[in-house]
């Protein structure tokens, strides 16, 4: 997304063209000034770029001319293909827009403030989530005599016994561990700025010391735990892991250990979080753990109601 720095006319959907350099400036200051996480600037310029483009194919050929109808019509058309998490999210991406072009004088009034998007109620995650079992089986196909298989080793671990979201795994570096009442302990940076100190789990703290030992990475306080491999050295690399590259070696993994599930980074989080709550966990002491504004959202991850569920439809007998 650095493209987005300079505002130059090939970053710009149409209908900022002919709205002046005002909003097209407004427009930039938005994703680079406004929105820190890259996360999200990425998701909301997607989503801003595609309504606006949306617009100029109707007719609406500058950002004055935009109204609640083609607000809410846009939205109707989305729901036609994506989900609605989806379509929640875009609404949300124009409608922070929009306010910042209020605020800016681009506009007079936010045309997105009167739409409503769509419902959605859910009271369990969609994530798949391993069984103890699996996860087991997972990392002990791993093959550790490597560097790599170290690192991806920790990387999984890190995620179920610390319930870290992969952002804030790949976002580790050496001076985030440390030792306290004899112990190590990991602090993540969450989403928001918000920092979150977890103790390891004794299995994650011998993993850590084997990788960080093996890779001689102690002394380099500043440099990220996870890192990439080096092409032609084969040897760690100075440079952050990717989320895109997580993932692949996640799937990669899973396909190797026979896994069909369709996981991805999220699962092991909410792999975590379910087998703590299985093992007689509390619902609020793991809403902590997650770093959760609220345990209404560490209640998605709570899957022991599942095997009640199957037990009950086995008493369907015909």
């Amino acid at each position: 997304m650095n493209d987005l720095i300079l505002p130059t006319s090939a970053n710009l959907p149409a209908p900022l063209i002919d709205a002046g350099q005002k909003a097209q400036i407004s427009f930039l200051e938005f994703f680079t000034a406004n929105i820190l996480n890259a996360n999200t600037r990425r998701a909301y310029y997607k989503a801003s770029c595609e309504f606006l483009t949306w617009c100029y194919e109707l007719g609406v050929v500058s950002i004055p001319m935009i109204q609640p109808l083609h607000v809410a019509a846009w939205i109707e058309d989305l729901g036609k293909t994506l989900s609605v998490p989806t379509v929640k999210q875009r609404l949300a991406a124009i409608r922070h827009l929009f306010d910042w072009f209020v605020v800016q004088q681009v506009v007079p009034v936010n045309p997105t403030a009167s739409v409503r998007g769509p419902k959605h109620v859910v009271k369990r995650g969609k994530t798949p989530v391993l069984e103890p079992q699996e996860t087991r089986q997972l990392i002990e196909r791993i093959d550790t005599t490597k560097i790599v298989g170290l690192r991806d080793r920790v990387l999984i671990g890190l995620m179920v016994y610390s319930f870290a979201r992969i952002g804030a795994a790949l976002s580790l570096k050496v001076e985030d561990i440390y030792i306290q009442n004899r112990r190590l302990w990991v602090r993540l940076s969450e989403k928001g700025g918000k920092q979150h100190d977890m103790p390891c789990h004794h299995n994650l703290e011998a993993w850590l010391h084997e990788y960080l030992d093996a890779a001689n990475l102690w002394n380099d306080r500043k440099g990220y735990v996870f890192r990439t491999i080096d092409r032609y050295t084969k040897e760690l690399s100075d440079r952050s892991l990717p989320q895109a590259n997580a993932y692949a070696m996640i799937r990669r993994r899973a396909a190797q250990t026979g896994i069909t599930k369709p996981i991805g980074n999220h699962t092991f989080r909410a792999t975590g979080i379910t087998a703590y709550l299985k093992n007689e966990g509390s619902l609020e002491i793991a809403a902590r753990m997650a770093n959760h504004a609220s345990m209404r959202t560490t209640q998605l991850y709570d899957r022991r109601g599942d095997e009640v569920s199957l037990d009950e439809v086995e008493r369907i007998v015909i």
